[in-house]
């Protein structure tokens, strides 16, 4: 199933809302994203329809599994965009930030896989000894370090 960019930006708000341990209401995504309450519900409901989460009106909001799946996938393709932008290519965070949220709409499964062994290959981070694991949520912040220990060198 193909989201649109808008679709994305909401499911990624409600997985970082909910991870941070809160209930996801309509109103903090609003506040979040910086839209109106009705836009928000208009999406919510479209996100409902495709069984991505669960949600009654005036409720909490919560990612069903498929949901949760997608978020991290849209999560990790920033990542390793920004990634790309600031350790490969040495542009500046806040920059690559923006570029990378913008960037990950457009790009491919396909061309983000290669992407991704491009810059493990190139940053040398086969090498690790932690252990570290491209799926893992823990090693993102930890590789990202690492990496940039290792550049500075």
């Amino acid at each position: 199933m193909e989201l649109t960019s808008s679709q994305e930006e909401y499911l990624k708000t409600i997985y970082i809302i909910q991870k941070n341990n809160e209930k996801v209401r309509v109103t903090d995504i609003a506040l979040k994203l910086k839209i109106t309450k009705p836009s928000v519900n208009k999406a919510i409901n479209t996100l409902k329809d495709l069984k991505l989460i669960n949600y009654e009106t005036y409720g909490d909001i919560t990612l069903t599994q498929q949901g949760e799946f997608k978020a991290k996938e849209i999560i990790k393709k920033q990542d390793i965009l920004e990634m790309f932008l600031v350790d490969v290519l040495d542009i500046e965070r806040e920059n690559a930030i923006e570029e990378a949220k913008a960037m990950k709409h457009a790009m491919s499964k396909k061309t983000m896989e290669k992407l991704d062994k491009y810059i493990g290959k190139v940053l040398n981070l086969g090498d690790l000894d932690c252990g570290y694991d491209a799926n893992n949520e823990k090693c993102k912040n930890c590789e990202k370090v690492k990496v940039r220990n290792r550049l500075k060198n």
